[in-house]
């Protein structure tokens, strides 16, 4: 009966979900495409903005040229770089304080997917004043407009520039959520390979298997639609293509412009087609630990896969096609472990570790339930697992 509920709840989001005012930001794309986004906030009638950012991102000079172009334009801005990974309620708290009293009109979220599910998290707030972050946890928990809200990605990976979600975390009870709503979706969002070019190897790595992860997810789910199931495809392609080039020669400006690409178009399928188990489990050990998210995600993602088995082989088979893995003649299941197994060569190439070592045993059954609670009954899985799934997965992702 339980997953008879979790299926109806899922087919009535899917059918919901051609109701909803969907909207695509508004691209600015390419080399030094940056320079635009000073003269388009200016031709938005936006006098005062506030920046959300980290200290990282301060400290690379990334911005120095943005900045002089606000100023050149006559656009005040307040600056908040005080957000953490995985962004918690007291980042969003500050931040929309400095927000008030700067007066500011919009919101400028440069960085990694932090500072934009920051940024996204202050729109909330500005949308529903009378709401906490906890309060609007969960599907459509903000429907008002928020102020006008501009993306800047600097890494090729987590697709906030194009996503409904928010994601935050509760640092008192080690909790991390989403907030999903199409009010949340950034207005206009900046792709230039430039902000790219200096990444670590690591943070490009796990980034780009972030990307891959939404991609995968999205495709395998029930609630894909013909978009996007081409976008997922697409952007499989893309980073099969990309990735370990990118990470091997940062300075290669093609790969960087095809992961920034494919970033974008997995976070526009997933934001449609929801994520899912892989998702859940990610959240919760970052939600413990704090492991950053794209490495969570990575590392999690082939064992997902594994234990999904059959109910994902016809999908896993086209997608292999698309990255170019398997051979034609190959059965869907030949092509599915070929899939799966791409993956895990192409974490192995990039040192990633096949299990994380911080899961500490006594915090098991509570990380399995949270997970449980986040995948169902919302995200679409080809295969719904329950508590001693999750249990059993993540004793295997922490072997």
């Amino acid at each position: 009966m339980y997953k008879l509920y979790c299926r109806s709840f899922q087919q009535v989001m899917k059918a919901t979900a051609f109701f909803l005012p969907w909207r695509e930001p508004q691209l600015l794309e390419g080399e030094n495409s940056l320079e635009g986004l000073p003269m388009l906030i200016k031709r938005e009638g936006i006098g005062t903005v506030l920046i959300v950012t980290d200290k990282g991102i301060v400290a690379t000079g990334l911005m120095e040229d943005f900045l002089d172009g606000l100023r050149n334009e006559g656009i005040r801005f307040a600056m908040y770089d005080k957000t953490v990974p995985n962004p918690t309620i007291d980042n969003i708290e500050e931040a929309l304080q400095l927000y008030k009293a700067s007066h500011c009109q919009g919101l400028v979220a440069f960085g990694g997917g932090s500072p934009i599910d920051c940024a996204k998290g202050v729109g909330a707030r500005l949308a529903r004043p009378n709401r906490t972050i906890p309060q609007m946890k969960g599907i459509l928990k903000v429907i008002k407009k928020m102020p006008p809200l501009f993306a800047v990605p600097t890494t090729a990976g987590t697709g906030s520039e194009a996503t409904l979600a928010c994601v935050v975390s509760n640092s008192g009870t080690h909790e991390k959520f989403a907030l999903m709503d199409t009010a949340l979706i950034p207005h206009f969002a900046v792709l230039d390979p430039l902000l790219t070019v200096k990444l670590p190897k690591h943070i490009t790595s796990t980034t780009g298997m972030d990307a891959l992860t939404h991609a995968v997810e999205a495709y395998i789910g029930n609630s894909n639609t013909n978009q996007t199931r081409q976008w997922s495809i697409d952007a499989v392609k893309l980073i099969f293509e990309n990735l370990y080039e990118a990470y091997s020669i940062g300075e290669n400006i093609i790969a960087r412009t095809n992961m920034q690409k494919a970033a974008y178009l997995a976070g526009m399928a997933f934001t449609r087609a929801y994520v899912g188990n892989v998702h859940a489990i990610a959240h919760t050990l970052s939600g413990f630990y704090n492991v950053p998210h794209g490495l969570a995600n990575a590392v999690i993602l082939p064992h997902v896969l594994d234990y999904y088995g059959e109910t994902v082989h016809e999908p896993l088979a086209e997608l292999a096609e698309a990255a170019g893995v398997c051979a034609s003649s190959d059965s869907n299941r030949e092509k599915a472990l070929k899939f799966i197994q791409a993956i895990k060569d192409l974490n192995e190439k990039m040192e990633i570790p096949v299990n994380v070592d911080c899961i500490i045993d006594s915090d098991i059954p509570l990380m399995a339930e949270r997970a449980v609670q986040e995948a169902n009954p919302l995200y679409p899985v080809p295969k719904i697992l329950l508590k001693e799934d999750m249990d059993k997965l993540i004793r295997t992702i922490g072997a």
